[in-house]
């Protein structure tokens, strides 16, 4: 199960974390979007319950992706005697995090 909250996460934040972050970060406050960037818009976007899963699969998967990561970085720079502890933290800081952003979309 780890494994695929690890790919998917990695699928994510490789492809579309960057296009989402142009668009909503450069190009929509630039005005490249034109009136597709105002806020009802948006709202009335972001409400719609696949934009939501959408928002949340972009949160909370490369979380995982990270915690997967800084699981193995952290043992391999020497903490291996605690590998069961780095792991329930950082997949715990992982789910709390996902959590925690299912509840604010929720409320969007």
């Amino acid at each position: 199960m780890l494994w695929f909250l690890f790919g998917a996460g990695g699928v994510l934040a490789a492809f579309l974390a960057p296009i989402h972050i142009l668009l909503t970060g450069i190009i929509g406050p630039a005005g490249g979007l034109g009136s597709s960037f105002e806020y009802e818009h948006v709202l009335a976007l972001v409400s719609h319950p696949v934009t939501k899963l959408y928002l949340l699969a972009l949160i909370s998967l490369p979380l995982f992706h990270w915690a997967h990561r800084f699981r193995f970085t952290v043992v391999d720079l020497g903490l291996r005697a605690s590998k069961r502890a780095i792991a329930v933290t950082f997949y715990g800081v992982a789910a709390i995090g996902s959590i925690l952003s299912a509840l604010i979309i929720v409320r969007l």
